[in-house]
């Protein structure tokens, strides 16, 4: 039943999404994918061997992103940056996670849903649905894919729940340009059985030094969150409304926070906050 539910699913998005050519045009949607329904980490290291390069090695200081400067262009100058805010992404290993999670009372049901039909059972994109879910943290663990010539291309980070253990999110995370773009966006893929969701996300630099990304609505091809489905030898692809914001900033207190919502078309579907600790010896 649920084979029959994850494949109707693929279906679902094949009708209603166009095909796309994932050599071509529309490489910008190239992404790794799961071979099976469970996202274990077997995609890391199908990853690394697509872009014809390995994972790791393993570094205690790995980050996001090699370096912020990756999403340099007109409108982001990474050099606005507050210091803390380089260093989480590009240093993520030495972050320790607190959380907070608000879910709106209209998209609880909805979410809850999802979460019981697919996101426990698979292992991606489980979003925590109640304060007590996350009451004790998160735990997160970021491992590089290089390539040919040891460069970073992504970046694969895994985040589980420190109560139970239970994953959380597998992505894999880089910078990108799409088409026609003034600069780089940051990129997300979550993979999934032959498919995966996606995200770019737009950076800009707020006035305090904060880093501001947002996947706001517009046209396919543009920053915004997409799906894309591999069923009976054709790719196709959809673009979904669904937008996101992240502010990052340093407190009054000199602590970096992160505010995170989810909006479903135009309304807010979930809150969650993020205080992040700077702990060059938790990933050791």
């Amino acid at each position: 039943m649920l084979h029959l539910l994850d494949l109707g699913t693929r279906k679902f998005w094949r009708l209603t999404g166009r095909e796309v050519d994932l050599d071509g045009p529309e490489r910008w949607l190239d992404a790794p994918m799961s071979q099976s329904s469970r996202v274990t980490t077997a995609w890391l290291e199908a990853e690394a061997a697509r872009r014809g390069g390995v994972l790791g090695p393993h570094d205690d200081s790995a980050g996001l992103l090699p370096s912020m400067a990756a999403l340099d262009g007109p409108g982001f100058d990474s050099r606005r940056l507050r210091p803390e805010v380089r260093d989480f992404y590009e240093h993520t290993s030495e972050w320790q996670m607190e959380v907070w999670t608000g879910w709106s009372p209209l998209f609880w049901p909805g979410g809850e849903l999802v979460s019981r039909l697919w996101g426990r059972r698979v292992e991606q994109l489980a979003l925590p649905m109640r304060p007590l879910d996350v009451a004790r943290g998160m735990d997160s663990r970021v491992t590089p894919v290089r390539d040919a010539h040891g460069s970073q291309v992504a970046a694969a980070w895994t985040r589980t729940l420190r109560g139970s253990g239970r994953p959380v999110f597998s992505g894999a995370y880089s910078a990108r340009t799409l088409p026609g773009a003034v600069g780089p966006s940051v990129h997300v893929a979550f993979p999934l059985e032959s498919g995966n969701v996606q995200v770019f996300l737009r950076p800009s630099v707020a006035g305090d030094g904060g880093l501001l990304l947002e996947s706001p609505a517009g046209r396919f091809g543009q920053d915004g969150a997409y799906v894309v489905v591999r069923d009976g030898g054709r790719t196709h692809a959809a673009r979904v409304p669904l937008h996101e914001t992240f502010h990052l900033d340093v407190d009054q207190h000199g602590v970096l926070r992160t505010d995170h919502e989810v909006r479903l078309w135009g309304a807010s579907a979930v809150r969650l906050h993020y205080r992040l600790d700077h702990d060059p010896d938790r990933a050791a």
